[in-house]
């Protein structure tokens, strides 16, 4: 009997889970948790340029798209989801920063008055050309099978520091992203691990979050309802013990009680000091970045910004476009790396930049062959920054070609990405796992290297 409940207690935890997360989670899924080794970070901000920066015109330089500007390039273009063209040089100017003289273009000034605190990589790589595989790639870890997305991982392993509010936030203004919330999926970990997504385009805290007030009965009477809710819960859930979903719902019952005290204020940026909120400027994005500070710092523990709905970053037409989308977020990425240095907490979080791949350094074609004004998806080579959380800044890691079609030299997958994020939180990548269907799961699958190069 003591083997039989040393086995079903490892079912029910996952293989491979920290000692410490076994006792939280006997009380709380979501309780606070401390990682297997010493950790640089203890909460992450991932701001998700939806669609696909093109790395040439921000974060890499290539100085040969001038020389063969409109030409063919000397090389044969690699296949792309599209057909291009001849070389397209950037219509932006790039400028040196900071004391580590790193490049960037000057759609991003703010970022770039930042860059001595930023890893840039420069040798990303994805696998497939289309937004929805490598959407779940960056997210979950794998273009086509359904896994749990990297903050419910990161929540499944620290939970949060703060019970009133959800451990995992997804923001996004105007709707969802493509692949919707699968994004911020739980995957097979309990559902209480899943993102919680919030439309920033609205200010009122009734529409940022559905049903957040309840105007008919009291806090004390919604506590009794929930309470006789639990035991008839409890009783019905002792004949489906395998199935998950409920144990998810009554979490979310709890949650959601609890955030009436404390959503209200986290979301409310009118509290902030005059020259804060001047700090990161105006509109949507100075708006909902401003309100993930003050989430990291009541405790959640993984948050994470998307541009807008749908792909805003696919700018096959007009690359142009760039321009009008950095500066919606320039001000406030440099605001927040600003803030948080000053209030002490740059230290321990972790910043992380980029899209679902890049871009090509050729013109899209249309379908007459014509050239276009934009590039096409790029997943052989693209760019992304980290900052915080034990990042050594002023770094670059890893180059494309000298056009920027294909990363060359110190290639970074997808799961060395994950494995350096979770490495910097506190865990080993290789051994955090969650047994699933008779097999120990891992967010990096049987791959990824930690890239301990841009590790401080």
């Amino acid at each position: 009997m003591g083997m039989g409940a040393l086995a079903f207690t490892q079912l029910l935890q996952g293989v491979g889970a920290p000692s410490s997360l076994v006792a939280a989670e006997a009380i709380n899924p979501l309780a606070s948790k401390s990682p297997p080794f010493p950790a640089k970070a203890k909460r992450v901000v991932h701001f998700f340029l939806n669609g696909g920066m093109s790395h040439v015109d921000t974060f890499d330089p290539k100085p040969m798209l001038d020389k063969f500007a409109n030409k063919s390039l000397p090389i044969e273009n690699l296949r792309t989801e599209r057909k291009t063209g001849a070389a397209f040089a950037s219509p932006f100017k790039f400028r040196k920063h900071g004391q580590s003289g790193i490049e960037v273009s000057d759609i991003f000034p703010r970022i770039g008055e930042c860059v001595d605190d930023l890893a840039v990589i420069r040798s990303m790589q994805a696998k497939l050309p289309n937004h929805e595989p490598s959407l779940m790639l960056m997210n979950c870890g794998d273009a086509v099978q359904s896994r749990p997305s990297v903050g419910s991982w990161v929540t499944y392993g620290l939970g949060t520091e703060n019970q009133n509010l959800p451990g995992f936030i997804a923001m996004c203004p105007g709707g969802y992203p493509i692949k919707e919330a699968e994004n911020w999926q739980s995957g097979f970990l309990p559902g209480v691990f899943q993102g919680t997504y919030i439309d920033t385009q609205h200010t009122k805290i009734e529409k940022l979050i559905e049903n957040i007030r309840n105007n008919y009965t009291s806090l004390r009477e919604q506590r009794q309802q929930l309470d006789l809710m639990q035991q008839l819960n409890a009783d019905y859930q002792q004949r489906r013990r395998q199935d998950a979903r409920l144990e998810a719902r009554v979490q979310s019952f709890e949650l959601a009680y609890r955030m009436q005290m404390d959503a209200a204020d986290a979301f409310d940026v009118s509290a902030e000091p005059e020259s804060i909120r001047e700090l990161y400027g105006s509109g949507t994005h100075a708006r909902q970045t401003l309100i993930a500070r003050r989430l990291l710092e009541r405790g959640v523990r993984f948050v994470q910004l998307w541009h807008g709905a749908g792909q805003p970053w696919d700018n096959h037409d007009d690359i142009q476009q760039h321009a009008k989308l950095a500066k919606e977020i320039d001000q406030p990425i440099a605001a927040l790396i600003q803030d948080l240095k000053q209030r002490g907490m740059l230290d321990d979080t972790l910043i992380v930049f980029g899209g679902e791949f890049g871009r090509t350094p050729t013109v899209e074609l249309n379908d007459s062959g014509k050239d276009k004004k934009g590039r096409d998806h790029n997943p052989y080579g693209f760019s992304v920054w980290l900052a915080g959380g034990g990042v050594k800044g002023g770094t670059v890691y890893g180059t494309t070609d000298e056009f920027g079609f294909k990363a060359v030299e110190n290639v970074v997958e997808v799961h060395d990405l994950h494995a350096t994020i979770l490495h910097l939180l506190g865990f080993d990548h290789e051994k955090f796992t969650f047994r699933y269907a008779g097999r120990d799961f891992r967010l990096t699958d049987v791959h990824g290297r930690v890239v301990k190069e841009i590790v401080a």
